[in-house]
Parts: structure tokens; sequence; C-alpha cells
């Protein structure tokens, strides 16, 4: 059941959609960091996309990198990685074919878990649109790590975090519902159909 939220309402011309990390690498059968439950969640995540293409929502998906001279303590953290996977310039750091980029929206590269470490998201969220975002939806893989700390940066620069309770994915249900558990300091969960009926409605 989802938590009843009282502390802050969004309004739509305010919110931008940030895919994490749904690459082929995460999301493709025996990819080197398979999420299986992120093929399951690739419909929902692709009725809000198309949500937000027909109401004017940006959307900026991300796409993770990694390289064992830039990323020591990543590459500790996953051995499996310091051969193969996740490169820059290869298929594997490619969104995925059903949630395909189109023009207008952004692809934002980054090397660590953060979307905001070391990226332009910040300034990119600052001139996107008019009125300005101040409402980050995060969608994504992985629950516990990349998704949430890139809602726990963006709760610390003010913006507004609605995370996708069904639509972000874990290597196991006690992550991510451990990650669902914090949002109560650091954001606010819905799931997919609640965002969209508050995307069609303006406000949530």
């Amino acid at each position: 059941m989802q938590k009843e939220y009282t502390r802050w309402t969004f309004e739509r011309e305010k919110c931008a959609l940030l895919v994490v990390d749904m690459q082929n690498d995460f999301v493709l059968d025996g990819a080197i960091m398979q999420v299986k439950e992120a093929k399951n969640q690739l419909p929902k995540i692709q009725r809000l996309i198309a949500t937000c293409r027909e109401l004017s929502v940006p959307i900026i998906y991300t796409v993770h990198t990694t390289e064992p001279k830039y990323c020591p303590l990543e590459i500790a953290a996953f051995p499996h990685l310091k051969n193969a996977g996740m490169r820059e310039g290869t298929d594997g750091v490619k969104v995925v074919d059903d949630l395909q980029p189109q023009a207008g929206d952004i692809v934002l590269k980054k090397r660590r878990f953060s979307a905001f470490y070391q990226t332009d998201l910040e300034v990119i969220l600052r001139n996107i649109k008019t009125p300005a975002v101040d409402t980050i939806i995060i969608c994504g893989t992985v629950t516990n790590i990349c998704c949430e700390s890139t809602a726990r940066d963006a709760f610390f620069r003010d913006y507004k975090v609605v995370f996708g309770s069904d639509i972000c994915s874990a290597i196991n249900k006690a992550a991510h519902e451990a990650t669902l558990k914090n949002m109560e300091i650091f954001g606010r969960t819905m799931n997919c159909e609640a965002i969209i009926k508050s995307l069609e409605n303006g406000k949530g």
C-alpha cells in the first residue's frame, strides 16, 4: 500500500522524467550486469515515456559507463567488469531498443552512480524548459544504487523527487523495498499508474 503523502505536491509544468540506466548491459537477457526485473518493467516505462512526450514533459536518459583506471572502487565492487562491460562506445551502454530516445530527448553519460556527479544534469534541468524544473520523476535501474544515489543528490539540491515504486528495479526485493522506505525522507514513492494520472491531471 502506498504511503499517504502530504509534504508537497508537484506540477506537471515543472517536471522532468529521468530514465536511469535502462541500457543493454543491464536489461538484456544474459547481459553482464543483468537486472532481471528491469525487462519486466519495460511496458510500464514505455507508457510513462509516451505520456511525457504527449504532455511535453522533458525526458532525460542516463547511461552508465565504467573503466578500471577511472572507477577503481566500482571495479572492486563488481570485479567481473574488470575486462569487459559498461564500456563507452559499445552496444552495452546504449539505451535498449524498446525505450529508444527520440529527437528532443537527452542522453546523459555518467561514470558514477549518481546522475548528478560530475555531469551536466543540473545545468540541463535549470535550462531545459520554462518554468524551470523543480520535480524529477525517477524510473530505471538499479533501485538501490544508481536510482537511489540520484534521488538523494536531487534532494540535496532541493528538487522534489517522485520515485517510481514499480518502474525501478533491483537485484532482489529486499534491496528494492529498503530504498522505497528511504524515499519517505528523500522523495515520494508513487506507482506508474498514479504518476501518469497526476501528469494527465496537471498536478499530483
